[in-house]
């Protein structure tokens, strides 16, 4: 069990996806089984192997000031655009210190990104072999640092009881929400930001994932690409975007009377020392990220109505998660309704545990699981495993209290469950 009996709940989301420039707009689309992905207009994708991705549906460039957008790069914008949603969502209507909910002391900010400011940095390189060394950002440090996102964020609100990165690949953004929430059951604070955010469609990262032959090449057909558990699935494709929550104690979060949408229950985490890209193919890491979480928890199998899968839409990848849930949970997995959101707002890589775990509270609060689409053909081994939701949304238990998993794993052997729960 955890160190302490703190009980921690969401009381606010915000999403900047393919999908949508908020939550609201992403559910629709996750709901509506809409895919956010489409081929690529920049002129430097004419040469690349890998030619569609799955940008964000609303630009930063609508939301946030142009003065301001040029001392941030696109990772840390959408992770302001999201952090302000969910900071508002939450009922909070200025910084701490000057909204009389909060104490600055006691608030912390956690948002990861997988790969943080390579655009900047990619950039900035550019301009200095093309215009010389005067024509360099003085803004760049503090754009392509990693913690840049955490950081805006944590002044964005006024964060001192701890502003954090975790960089984990893929996973990070579920390390970040997984990092908060022991923050405050722990007694370190009240209430923490915490999601994923990455911004990576840039000719380098599309070049050296497609010479990886980890991405889809499907570029005939981008609405149609990225297809976990389909026979014929063959690479992930590259989405950008954010997804923030704001978590808080229980206790603090009655006393100001604020609308909760989950208990967050807690996560699991283990790695599997494997490889440093291909999963451990049976799932055993996966599997002791879902004991862990169970050991640390009180977290019932038989209320796990709901699991939003890592799925990436890799041939290996997808299967070992789905035999992991099998292994842990047995029986219980026959009633574990699988959704793989990444068919539709692509792979956000850090960014995608945020997203996910937005996916996944709005799944419990709503009772509605969305559907995984583009499976045309399911993997015979997808089936024997996992109840997949497949074509449309499916309603959940529209009564007593129900849990959902959001899987993440990243290169590295990087495992972390996060479980949700209503109230």
């Amino acid at each position: 069990m955890s160190p302490t009996n703190r009980t921690v709940v969401v009381t606010g989301i915000g999403a900047t996806t393919p999908l949508g420039g908020d939550a609201a707009s992403t559910w629709e689309g996750l709901i509506a089984g809409k895919s956010g992905v489409r081929p690529l207009e920049q002129e430097w994708a004419a040469e690349q192997a890998v030619r569609i991705a799955a940008p964000v549906a609303v630009e930063p460039s609508e939301v946030i000031p142009r003065p301001q957008a040029r001392r941030l790069d696109r990772s840390a914008q959408f992770a302001l655009i999201a952090a302000k949603e969910a900071w508002a969502d939450a009922g909070f209507t200025d910084k701490a210190g000057e909204d009389a909910h909060i104490d600055p002391d006691r608030l912390g900010a956690v948002i990861a990104s997988g790969i943080g400011g390579v655009t900047t940095l990619l950039d900035q390189y550019d301009v200095l072999k093309e215009k010389g060394v005067r024509r360099v950002s003085p803004h760049t440090v503090p754009m392509l640092m990693p913690n840049s996102p955490s950081a805006n964020v944590g002044l964005l609100v006024g964060a001192r009881a701890g502003v954090h990165t975790p960089v984990s690949a893929c996973a990070s953004g579920a390390e970040a929400i997984g990092y908060a929430i022991e923050m405050i059951r722990t007694g370190r604070a009240d209430v923490v930001v915490a999601g994923g955010t990455e911004a990576a469609i840039h000719p380098l990262p599309i070049a050296a994932f497609g010479n990886m032959m980890a991405m889809s090449k499907n570029n005939e057909n981008p609405e149609g690409a990225s297809r976990p558990y389909d026979v014929a699935r063959d690479g992930f494709v590259l989405g950008e975007g954010a997804g923030v929550i704001v978590l808080e104690s229980a206790e603090h979060a009655a006393e100001r009377g604020a609308r909760v949408y989950a208990e967050a229950v807690g996560q699991g985490i283990s790695a599997d020392s494997h490889d440093i890209v291909q999963p451990e193919p049976e799932g055993k890491g996966i599997s002791h990220a879902l004991q862990n979480l169970l050991e640390r928890t009180d977290l019932n199998p038989a209320e796990i109505v709901h699991v939003n899968a890592h799925a990436t839409s890799t041939p290996a990848g997808d299967v070992a998660e789905l035999k992991a849930l099998r292994k842990v949970f047995g029986d219980d997995a026959d009633h574990m309704a699988v959704s793989a959101t990444k068919s539709m707002t692509g792979h956000l890589l850090g960014g995608a545990g945020g997203v996910e775990s937005v996916a996944t509270i709005l799944a419990l609060y709503n009772r509605v699981a969305p559907p995984t689409i583009n499976v045309e053909n399911l993997d015979p081994e997808a089936e024997a495993n996992a109840d997949i939701v497949r074509g449309e949304a499916r309603k959940l238990p529209v009564e007593g209290r129900i849990a959902a998993l959001n899987d993440s794993f990243g290169f590295g052997g990087h495992n972390v469950v996060l479980a949700f729960r209503t109230v």
